[in-house]
């Protein structure tokens, strides 16, 4: 399905990223493995992740090369794309998979922390995508698949800096879909439902906390995988600008923001009348402060 792509999988040394990129080298797909090999912080430095997954690659018959440059910064995140240039003379699909976590709550969160995760995620997915963006409208074709998440699509506690991000890289993603439409390149985001050592961070610390873990843990990364290899291939050419869930078995079409309701007043508006008139009419339709786990409330499947 995959024969002679050249990928580009950021964030590869590990979990959802290394899934891609054995479950894409396993399609005949020709993989950049990416990874900076740093902590669920985003801290240290460490090629032996990246160059544990080439050699697996390499190990089942596969062809793939480490890069260790980060996606943080501009002249590095260039750098991998001319990896997969230099190495096999073009690029077909970027799966911007990077990502950090520094969780705080809101009121407790440090500019640093703001601006790291940002910086990885929002700015990462852009620089990469940007960097691609010559070569897929030159050759026109292209994919990319940006990796976001229900803590931005819905909602979660202590994650400001990640939603954000994530929700901004859903935003950056249709817009690169529109943008790059006529060039036949195509931009669809992934939230993923599953156990990695990011998820591996949430605290554990009630018995309603620990519950929610165990319901993770029985959703592998793996199961992610083929939604990307599709994605990544030449059948998915009409499917762009969407938002897509994966959780185990279950693959879920999100809502993207569209009006629910609307009120009119013909002589207009005062702040007394929306009080009296407006808020209540619209009421029913208000979203609740929800988290992701309070929306997907049921087992996954």
């Amino acid at each position: 399905m995959l024969r002679n792509k050249v990928i580009v999988v950021t964030g590869a040394g590990g979990g959802i990223g290394r899934d891609f990129a054995l479950a894409m080298a396993a399609r005949g797909a020709k993989v950049v493995v990416n990874d900076i090999g740093a902590s669920v912080a985003g801290e240290g430095k460490d090629s032996s992740p990246a160059q544990k997954v080439v050699a697996e690659i390499r190990a089942k018959g596969g062809t793939a090369v480490a890069n260790t440059d980060s996606v943080a910064e501009w002249e590095s995140a260039n750098r991998i794309v001319q990896c997969a240039i230099d190495n096999y003379q073009k690029i077909d699909v970027v799966v911007n998979n990077a990502g950090i976590l520094r969780d705080r709550f809101f009121f407790n969160m440090s500019v640093e922390e703001w601006k790291a995760v940002i910086d990885v995620h929002l700015n990462g997915c852009f620089y990469v995508s940007r960097a691609a963006a010559p070569y897929f409208k030159n050759q026109n074709s292209g994919r990319y698949i940006n990796m976001t998440s229900t803590s931005g699509l819905v909602g979660n506690f202590g994650q400001a800096n990640y939603a954000a991000a994530k929700l901004g890289i859903a935003a950056l993603s249709k817009s690169m879909a529109l943008d790059m439409a006529k060039y036949k390149v195509t931009s669809n985001c992934i939230s993923p439902f599953a156990w990695s050592r990011m998820i591996g961070t949430i605290p554990a610390d009630t018995p309603e906390q620990q519950a929610r873990l165990d319901k993770i843990k029985r959703m592998e990364t793996a199961k992610i995988a083929p939604l990307a290899v599709y994605l990544a291939s030449d059948a998915s050419q009409e499917v762009s600008g969407q938002i897509f869930a994966v959780r185990a078995n279950e693959i879920f079409l999100m809502s993207q923001s569209r009006p629910l309701r609307s009120v009119h007043r013909s002589e207009g508006w005062t702040p007394e009348t929306i009080a009296e008139q407006a808020i209540p009419a619209m009421r029913a339709q208000f979203y609740a402060l929800e988290r992701s786990q309070d929306v997907f409330s049921w087992d996954p499947v």
